[in-house]
């Protein structure tokens, strides 16, 4: 077996490379273009498929850097959160507050299920935690963080079970999501109630990209430089939590509350022009590169051997979020076309990110339409509100289960 060891060079080459393979692919199979499957996932998962197949019948290994995988997610949170206002939120009015409440019920039931199915499997009830919230709203970082305290409490290997379950919610969550608005769309007749279209480029990995007139230098690095102070900003203000409470606060959580902060006094003393197009572009291509690179850095030989009991709880959970999105979130958010685009949404970051629920949007807009209640609602709940619900949620059920 030859061992092929790439650098966080080679890594984002590689990285670069699937995410316009997988735009090609979408492009020229009808199947993926017709089932709303984001071109990241597309190229992402062809190269863990493949990788499995190599690594199988020993042929070779790869060793990849992935480091600058979680810089790409926060610079999209955080540029989510520059988007955030209260005029924005009082803009979202009833939807978003049905929106929130339904995603805060969707956390409950999520631990409360893996809580009973670990009884049934017979393992420890904090250990079917880690495919609960945790995992599936909650992400890789909420895998990684809460797993560390759950192993805390002596319960061996919750970091690594939370961290393949939150990559498996993240491949069914970029697949699963448009298929299911899909079927709404076309069951019910659905029409956007918009007249709001995307200006869809041929080579744009997502669908909404289009050419950025009028850019110059200067305007380029002055955007960057108020994401990144922004980053910087919630780097120190975690460190600073940790060091001073010993409490772990997901990195991108603080990055994004900076990030909010500051868009809603810049609104008020107009301190500097922050252009959202631009910024718009650049989260697009952050997060086209953290779902490629987190699908392709998936080695599915190591997720293969996971317990029976662990993949048995995490098919469950996808059964249930579909069976509570078609059945009940979509006739309580209205049973229309922007209910059928939220669903798309709630699927991605229900099971895997908030990355995953614009991706999934984006995609099935770009064969049906645009929701502006959609892509209003979604990344406010799924990037930023949500924590208020899944947070105090997971810590509940840690204190009632260890």
């Amino acid at each position: 077996m030859f061992d092929i060891n790439l650098n966080s060079t080679y890594t984002f080459l590689l990285a670069v490379i699937l995410f316009l393979f997988g735009s090609m692919l979408k492009n020229k199979i009808k199947i993926f273009n017709s089932l709303c499957i984001p071109s990241p996932v597309i190229g992402g998962l062809f190269f863990c498929l493949l990788y499995l197949f190599l690594n199988y019948f020993n042929i070779f290994n790869v060793t990849m850097d992935t480091r600058i995988m979680p810089k790409f997610m926060s610079f999209f949170f955080t540029a989510i959160g520059l988007s955030v206002s209260l005029s924005l939120i009082k803009k979202g009015g009833k939807l978003l507050l049905k929106y929130w409440l339904l995603c805060g019920i969707l956390a409950f039931c999520q631990n409360t299920l893996t809580v009973v199915l670990s009884k049934v499997c017979n393992i420890h009830p904090l250990l079917g935690l880690m495919c609960g919230t945790i995992s599936m709203e909650g992400g890789h970082g909420y895998a990684a963080a809460f797993g560390a305290t759950i192993e805390s409490l002596g319960i061996k290997s919750a970091s690594s079970v939370g961290i393949a379950s939150a990559t498996i919610g993240l491949i069914l969550g970029g697949i699963l999501g448009g298929p299911t608005a899909k079927f709404l769309i076309e069951k019910y007749k659905l029409k956007p109630t918009s007249n709001k279209t995307f200006n869809i480029s041929n080579n744009s990995i997502l669908g909404i990209s289009k050419s950025y007139f009028g850019l110059t230098p200067y305007l380029f690095f002055e955007q960057v430089l108020i994401v990144l102070l922004c980053m910087v900003l919630g780097e120190f203000i975690t460190n600073l939590i940790y060091n001073t409470f010993h409490v772990v606060v997901p990195t991108i959580v603080c990055s994004m509350f900076i990030a909010v902060i500051f868009r809603n006094i810049n609104d008020r003393f107009n301190i500097i022009k922050i252009d959202f197009q631009l910024l718009d572009f650049l989260s697009e291509l952050c997060l086209g590169m953290f779902l490629t690179m987190a699908l392709m850095s998936v080695d599915l030989l190591k997720l293969s051997n996971l317990f029976a009991p662990i993949i048995f709880i995490i098919s469950c959970q996808v059964i249930f979020i579909i069976l509570y999105a078609i059945l009940i979130c979509f006739r309580f958010l209205g049973k229309n076309f922007d209910a059928a685009i939220i669903i798309s949404g709630l699927i991605g970051h229900g099971l895997g990110a908030t990355p995953n629920a614009l991706a999934n949007m984006t995609s099935v807009s770009q064969k049906y339409g645009y929701s502006e209640k959609a892509f209003l609602v979604v990344p406010l709940v799924g990037a930023f509100l949500l924590d208020l619900f899944t947070m105090p949620c997971i810590i509940l059920f840690i204190n009632l289960l260890s």
